[in-house]
């Protein structure tokens, strides 16, 4: 199974859990499957309309998956995934 590591603001929102993990063969699965188990994430991490927000990034090693190609890139069983809250300020 993919493991989904969390930044420190998304924790809370899964019992306070730093990885996860979850069901999936793509990257867009296994941020699904998150949000299943976590309903309380899918806001953070997904617009109204189901788009990933603009201020979070993803990645699968060192590679950024998050364009909509990324989203669809395979995940092997033991594959980190993980997610990266954008910061903002000037």
């Amino acid at each position: 199974m993919p493991i989904v590591e969390l930044p420190a603001a998304l924790r809370p929102r899964a019992a306070g859990k730093a990885r996860l993990k979850v069901e999936g063969a793509t990257v867009a699965e296994a941020l699904e499957s998150v949000c299943r188990a976590h309903p309380e994430l899918r806001p953070q991490l997904f617009t109204g309309a189901g788009v990933l927000k603009r201020t979070v990034g993803i990645f699968v090693g060192e590679d950024d998956v998050r364009s909509d190609d990324g989203l669809a890139r395979a995940l092997r069983a033991d594959e980190l995934l993980v997610l990266v809250a954008a910061m903002a300020g000037g």
